[in-house]
């Protein structure tokens, strides 16, 4: 029995000695900060790490965090200068910098600071009127955390930073702003659309009047081209029928015509003087007069020929006069004074087309050239071409 007393006075020894050793020994975790009191008064603080305590006569009655905090607050309503009620929700982001000042000078700080700050606000968004507090909410922010920042500074607590979450006004307040926030967009809207037309309105018209203005330089140059063209144009029409006349007035005369083959052409075109259905009135011209002498004469010559050979056959053997066909005769004068300039004529004429041509070819490829590079050419000299008579100089003038 005594050996058994012993025993469990030793176990009980060991366990009292085992306590007292695991409350002498305290830990402290990295930022954390622990306030030790001996017998119910602040002896000193614990720095993270492990720490030896008297036992039963020290104790860590408060552990301190040394993180910052963050602690959001409901909302709370708040009344404006104009007399609107609105709910702010805030959020608090502080610091316990003094571990002894936090645990002995504020009860509770958290509720403190949640009371100080709703104090605040009410005093600073009584001085606003409702656009000036949802407009202003950094300016609220900064006075709000200086407000804090000096209540809380004798409790070891830093305010670092002070935000509103949200400021609800009330419903009606939001439905009118609403509307006059959708009020302005449409306005915006409107003035955005009419200066975007009336831009488009603008460069419109800048884009007609470019237009007009290149389409009439385009007319007005085209019409200048086909001036000059048509001015080349006439006037190589021009030259060439001037050395068509020129070389056809020579040809005839180096022909050298008789004047009852030019009295018998000039019978001829009669005819086509007279055709026409407007032609109801035909002036017969002076120079037929001459024309008819011409013939008149050939006729007369014929007719005396005649006249002699009937007499030189009264002298021999009287046979009886033969009639004498005067158009007939007349065929028969053309034919001889045909023959006699029939050659040459065909000749000079025959040259005088020839001549024409190679001149209207090569007439026709300088037109094509000027058309082409928009300038007018001189005319060239036909080398071809017959030369041009100078008047005679008459001596008596």
């Amino acid at each position: 029995m005594p050996e058994i007393l012993a025993t469990i006075i030793w176990l009980l020894v060991a366990i009292v000695a085992v306590t007292v050793l695991l409350r002498s020994v305290r830990v402290v975790r990295q930022q954390q900060v622990g306030v030790v009191e001996r017998l119910g008064k602040f002896r000193r603080t614990l720095e993270p790490g492990p720490h030896l305590l008297v036992p039963v006569i020290d104790s860590v009655r408060y552990t301190m965090d040394m993180r910052e905090a963050v602690v959001p607050f409901p909302p709370q309503g708040v009344i404006t200068e104009d007399n609107l009620m609105v709910n702010i929700d805030s959020v608090i982001y502080y610091q316990v910098v003094d571990p002894v000042r936090a645990a002995y000078e504020a009860q509770n700080y958290i509720q403190a600071i949640e009371q100080l700050t709703m104090t605040t606000l009410r005093n600073i968004i009584g001085g606003l009127d409702l656009e000036q507090t949802l407009t202003s909410r950094e300016e609220i922010n900064q006075k709000l955390r200086a407000v804090l920042d000096e209540a809380t500074g004798k409790w070891g607590i830093k305010v670092n930073r002070v935000e509103l979450r949200s400021i609800e006004p009330p419903a009606t307040i939001r439905d009118a702003m609403e509307k006059g926030a959708r009020a302005e967009r449409d306005k915006r809207a409107a003035i955005l659309t009419a200066e975007g037309q009336r831009q488009s309105m603008i460069l419109s018209a800048s884009g007609d009047r470019e237009a007009s203005i290149l389409r009439a330089q385009g007319e007005r140059e085209s019409a200048v081209l086909r001036a000059q063209a048509d001015r080349q144009a006439s006037m190589l029409r021009a030259e060439g029928e001037a050395q068509a006349i020129t070389t056809t007035f020579n040809a005839i005369h180096a022909g050298k015509p008789s004047q009852s083959l030019l009295a018998y052409q000039y019978l001829r075109m009669l005819p086509s003087l007279a055709r026409g259905e407007s032609n109801k009135v035909w002036i017969i011209p002076s120079e037929l007069n001459d024309a008819l002498k011409g013939l008149g004469q050939i006729a007369g010559n014929v007719a005396a020929g005649a006249a002699g050979e009937a007499a030189e056959a009264d002298e021999g053997e009287f046979e009886a006069p033969k009639p004498v066909d005067v158009f007939a005769e007349i065929d028969a004068q053309k034919k001889i004074d045909e023959a006699n300039s029939a050659a040459s004529v065909q000749q000079a004429i025959a040259e005088a087309e020839a001549l024409e041509g190679r001149r209207a070819a090569r007439l026709a490829t300088e037109s094509g050239n000027a058309l082409t590079t928009g300038e007018p050419q001189p005319p060239a000299t036909d080398p071809l071409a017959a030369p041009q008579q100078e008047p005679e100089q008459n001596p008596a003038g």
